[in-house]
């Protein structure tokens, strides 16, 4: 297994109607956050811990929220909101 990131239910779901340069901040910053992971989980299969649960990134255009769940070496991105103003 190797940690990776992942839109829940998919990416049409998640990200539909955003704008494409928000999109690829929100997938840069997915990139980091697994890298993240990466360092802290070092056996991510065999954590025993509980999961962080949801949490908020903030990226140039708007928000996501996102959940680690190290067991399966996976970030996932529930929800994508950009910024009605930009």
């Amino acid at each position: 297994m190797t940690w990776h990131w992942e839109y829940i239910p998919d990416e049409e779901t998640v990200a539909s109607g955003a704008p494409p340069a928000f999109i690829a901040e929100v997938e840069k910053r997915a990139d980091e956050l697994v890298r993240a992971a990466e360092a802290l989980y070092l056996h991510g299969p065999a954590f025993q811990g509980a999961d962080e649960g949801a949490k908020h990134a903030f990226v140039d255009g708007g928000f996501f929220v996102y959940m680690v769940t190290p067991r399966t070496e996976l970030v996932t991105i529930w929800q994508i909101t950009s910024d009605p103003l930009l």
